[in-house]
């Protein structure tokens, strides 16, 4: 199904995964123009593309990238159980081989690669960059989930317990939360769209996806000082969801050359569409200057490579 909105041309599609599943697809290009670069984009938990996403495509479409997006197994409109993640190393195959199928097309071999990432997004696009540590060339990590905050995590003793459950009933909804939308989202309209949503999963956290977050959120906690990749991270200060101390230390240990964070004040979780306007348009600002700063420095993948031969030849001297 393709449409036209405004001056980006939208379409969708579904591709079969390597376990037979049919996953949801969609793109977002700006019409008139060849695009700066390619951005992948990395949802968040119980979130998908094509609606919650929509607002920040848009927005990247029509400052000249060509976005791409995929619904995780268990999400939005793919196949699975609604909200049920069995892997995250599945969900990480899933996006890695699709990404790479479209960075690989022969319009785009050579355009600059970015992955876009929104709280467990953010971890999606940290670990696609572990996968593959030199394919990318950059992340905009948004809220990422390299930490559950203590306000939303369950106490030590109900993980022990939900854990060795996770075995005998993993499809249970059985975690105990508080309703992440009411925190996430500062603008009351927005929380009504999620919730009137019935692609965003709404019920608690399925036992083996509680899991695989916590196990995720950790092992990336302690290997931050890995990630190499140029990358913007932002985070409101009043997130009440991931903590934003984990992104000032991924901030300060990350072994990126290339490496900027930006925290706001009293901005909440979601800041690409929770937030009051004058707020997301700041947010954006800031993502799209750092795209086009990175993207000044030729637009394909050659003529970078090139500039860092150029470099190191130069140093080498």
């Amino acid at each position: 199904m393709a449409r036209e909105i405004g001056n980006v041309r939208y379409d969708e599609e579904f591709v079969l995964n390597s376990r037979g599943l049919k996953l949801f697809t969609c793109k977002w290009l700006p019409m008139n123009q060849d695009p700066k670069a390619l951005i992948f984009i990395c949802h968040g938990y119980a979130m998908e593309c094509s609606i919650t996403m929509n607002s920040t495509a848009i927005r990247l479409a029509k400052a000249g990238f060509a976005v791409y997006g995929l619904d995780y197994e268990g999400h939005g409109k793919s196949a699975g159980l609604q909200g049920y993640v069995e892997n995250m190393d599945y969900v990480i195959d899933d996006c890695s081989s699709h990404f790479t199928s479209i960075c690989e097309m022969q319009e785009n071999k050579g355009k600059m690669r970015y992955l876009l990432g929104e709280s467990m997004g953010g971890a999606v696009a940290l670990l696609l960059h572990r996968k593959k540590p030199d394919f990318w060339d950059g992340a905009v990590l948004v809220a990422p989930m390299c930490k559950i905050a203590d306000d939303v995590r369950p106490p030590q003793l109900v993980i022990t317990i939900l854990r060795k459950l996770c075995s005998i009933i993993p499809t249970w909804k059985i975690i105990p939360t508080k309703d992440i939308v009411d925190v996430a989202f500062k603008v009351p309209d927005v929380r009504q769209q999620i919730r009137e949503n019935p692609y965003c999963y709404k019920g608690k956290p399925r036992l083996k996806t509680g899991h695989e977050l916590l196990r995720i959120s950790m092992d990336l906690e302690q290997r931050l000082q890995e990630v190499s990749l140029p990358f913007l991270v932002l985070h409101g200060e009043a997130d009440k969801v991931t903590d934003k101390t984990v992104s000032e230390q991924l901030f300060k240990v990350a072994s990126s050359s290339d490496k900027t964070i930006k925290l706001y004040p009293e901005m909440w979780h979601g800041l690409l569409y929770g937030e009051p306007v004058e707020n997301s348009d700041k947010v954006f600002e800031d993502i799209i200057d750092w795209l086009d700063n990175r993207s000044r420095f030729g637009n394909t993948r050659l003529e970078r490579e090139q500039k860092h031969m150029h470099d190191e030849f130069s140093k080498s001297k």
